[in-house]
């Protein structure tokens, strides 16, 4: 008995009873003022920041391409030529990686002009055509594939051998701004210094004819503008399940959570039965690990006897385990149904907490939307640098050639013995004051991305918690629930709080952080590492991410006890943790079963979605009139899958509130627990329901008793 008060001190003495306390405490004062002022000051700064980058950044540089002279296309001089044409496309492929070259804006180590529209036959320049002029091969032609500056009367082949002309056309069509041959693209001519049977060449001749890529976004285009409002229907029956489920709980709870635990057994039981017929199997026909000895293909075990006894016996004590702990932990699974009851009763007393994530979704958008466009305006800021660039310096008449000099893209075309030198983009130069901080201002970047996406999600935990901490603590319900409870719950968070959340949130940006950190290290000295480093990584690693987890779990909790009395971030969190540690079994199965029921929620409304669309989509639903019937699409499969995404969306959303609910309920039963005793003066607040599990009861009023 000693030993267990002892315990019981250890995690801080049980909640007195107070007199004044009669919910969410109103009269109350602004919290963790120093972090308050420091968020304010940081998102001054992050508003500067962006600023900065609105300034000296110019996103011209991503939406539009460049090219080799360093002019945009669609834009100047050149607004009526939109498209960037590659003279040799395959040089992006032969010369360097694919990934590299989509990392440095689709530059290429070739030539690329602006042009009005992309070719659209093939063409290659004859033998016969070498001592003929630019002007009469291109120019007549009205073709503005050279080089801007290139005299009419330049021989055809010096042209080429400078690079300043395409020696070959292919069909393209545009996409992102730059051709690509890919529209109707079957035969793939002979190109000059690259040989017809280059597996290049026939990987795309072949990619084009199976995957158009136009042709799929049009159809994709055309699928949604025909679905989109069955998209929608399917979305609301996804809303309406969702919902239903959430209501009914009340009374289905019970059942339901008996016979997700019958499921689970059943599970075990069948996996118990398998093993052992499969164990009687292979020990009669005496296959056994002695005679398969150590392999490094892990599927051959499975012809073992040793493999299914092992698995038997693990399953049999998993199913043990479970039993026992149902056994002994059955009352408190009751008072975890219960609290499931209440929080569904809550939910449909206060529905429109229930779209409070949309308030949510909506800042964490405003907040991803502002870091995109700083990362993007801080990329491209500072004057592009261009240096010649030679595709083969080992040439002997390229050794006297300053290659990787600075050079000026708008100067006339050089005349030179080296063939293919020319005036290439490099980057950005760093000189300026903010092209110096240009890393540092990226870090700011992130740091406030993480900082303002965790006090958002604060924010609407917090605001939650108040709102359901009124539910609870309201003695004669619905009659004492205070009128708008989540309008009262976000005006007293923000007036008054918003120095916590930025505190709680911090704590969990920094471990973040580090987090971001660690797997930058991990990318960048993969290569080097051996075995022993690869093995403390993943320890460092899964300690922060338990770190995160913690971290996560304790903000939760505190963010429900700032809600309800009004203190600061860290006296919250020691109290909701010492609150949660004095009743850990408790705490266990609660959570355990609560997640029980989620997931089933989740899998019940994103299946029903699924299957629903499925069959409507495919059109295997018959009797159906004909303003109901199913659009013909191209691809059925977007629309299902569409419908499904935005189902686990809206079901997560749904299910994120009633997790909420729970728990504040939950905290707000074990202070009830510690407060009160039932009497007149310190009656219980719980419901009916949770009295009659814990063989409690409020002492009635002496004249109802009389009545009675």
């Amino acid at each position: 008995m000693g030993g267990k008060q002892d315990g019981e001190e250890a995690y801080g003495k049980p909640a007195k009873y107070d007199p004044s306390f009669q919910g969410p405490i109103k009269n109350r004062s602004c919290t963790d003022v120093i972090c308050c002022v420091l968020f304010l000051l940081f998102i001054l700064g992050y508003i500067v920041v962006g600023v900065v980058a609105w300034v000296y950044g110019d996103p011209r540089q991503v939406l539009y391409p460049r090219n080799s002279t360093g002019a945009y296309c669609g834009m100047g001089a050149n607004k009526d030529k939109p498209y960037l044409l590659y003279f040799n496309i395959f040089s992006c492929i032969l010369a360097t990686n694919v990934i590299t070259v989509a990392e440095h804006g689709l530059q290429c180590p070739t030539p690329q002009v602006c042009v009005s529209s992309c070719p659209k036959t093939s063409w290659i320049v004859s033998p016969s055509e070498y001592s003929l002029t630019v002007g009469d091969v291109f120019y007549t032609k009205n073709w503005t594939f050279c080089l801007p500056g290139v005299p009419w009367n330049m021989p055809v082949l010096q042209s080429l051998q400078q690079e300043l002309c395409p020696s070959f056309l292919l069909p393209s069509s545009p996409a992102l701004g730059r051709c690509f041959p890919w529209d109707n693209y079957t035969t793939v001519p002979e190109l000059p210094g690259i040989p017809s049977n280059t597996s290049i060449i026939q990987g795309i001749s072949g990619l084009v004819d199976s995957l158009n890529a136009r042709d799929i976004s049009i159809k994709i285009f055309e699928d949604f503008a025909q679905s989109w409002y069955w998209i929608l229907v399917a979305l609301g029956v996804a809303l309406v399940l969702s919902m239903l489920f959430i209501l009914l709980l009340r009374l289905v709870a019970g059942p339901l959570v008996l016979v997700l635990i019958l499921g689970v057994l059943g599970v075990l039981a069948y996996g118990i039965y398998h093993c052992w017929k499969e164990y009687q199997v292979l020990r009669d026909m005496g296959a056994s690990i002695t005679q398969l000895g150590f392999t490094i293909n892990l599927s051959a075990y499975s012809s073992v006897q040793e493999t299914w006894l092992a698995a038997l016996i693990v399953l049999a004590v998993l199913e043990g385990v479970l039993l026992l702990l149902l056994i002994f932990l059955r009352q408190r699974i009751r008072i975890a149904i219960a609290l499931l009851q209440e929080a569904s009763r809550a939910v449909g007393q206060m529905m429109s907490t229930t779209f409070y994530p949309l308030v949510t979704f909506v800042l964490l958008l405003i907040c991803i939307a502002y870091w995109a466009m700083i990362a993007l305006y801080l990329a491209t800021s500072g004057q592009p640098q261009y240096v010649l660039w030679a595709p083969n310096v080992s040439l002997p008449s390229c050794e006297k050639v300053p290659v990787n000099t600075s050079c000026d893209p708008m100067a006339q075309p050089m005349n030179s013995s080296c063939p293919g030198l020319m005036c290439v983009f490099q980057g950005y130069l760093s000189t300026g004051l903010v092209q110096r901080s240009l890393f540092n201002l990226q870090i700011y970047g992130i740091l406030g991305l993480f900082w303002t996406l965790n006090w958002v999600l604060a924010l609407g935990q917090c605001v939650l918690a108040g709102a359901f901490a009124s539910f609870y603590w309201a003695l004669n319900k619905p009659r004492d629930i205070p009128t708008f409870p989540l309008c009262a719950a976000f005006t007293r968070t923000l007036r008054y709080h918003t120095g916590s959340l930025a505190f709680g949130a911090l704590i969990l940006t920094l471990v973040q952080m580090a987090r971001v950190i660690l797997e930058y290290i991990d990318h960048k000295v993969r290569g080097a590492q051996n075995p022993m480093a690869r093995c403390i990584m993943c320890c460092f690693k899964c300690c922060l991410w338990c770190l995160e987890k913690f971290i996560k779990f304790l903000n939760r909790n505190a963010y429900i006890m700032i809600a309800i009395y009004g203190k600061n971030f860290c006296v919250s969190a020691k109290n909701a943790f010492m609150l949660l540690m004095r009743n850990i079994v408790r705490v266990v199965v609660l959570d355990k079963v609560t997640d029980l029921l989620l997931f089933f929620g989740k899998l019940l409304v994103v299946g029903c979605v699924g299957i629903l669309s499925f069959f409507f989509f495919t059109g295997r639903i018959p009797g159906l009139s004909k303003e109901f019937n199913s659009p013909h699409l191209n691809y059925y499969w977007l629309p299902i899958m569409t419908s499904i995404l935005g189902a686990y969306v809206i079901a997560s959303g749904f299910f994120s509130v009633f997790g909420m609910c729970v728990d504040t309920l939950f905290l707000c039963f074990l202070e009830d627990l510690e407060r009160n005793d039932g009497s007149l003066d310190r009656p219980y607040y719980m419901s009916k329901a949770l009295l009659k599990i814990l063989g409690k009861k409020n002492e009635a009023p002496p004249g109802k008793k009389r009545k009675k």
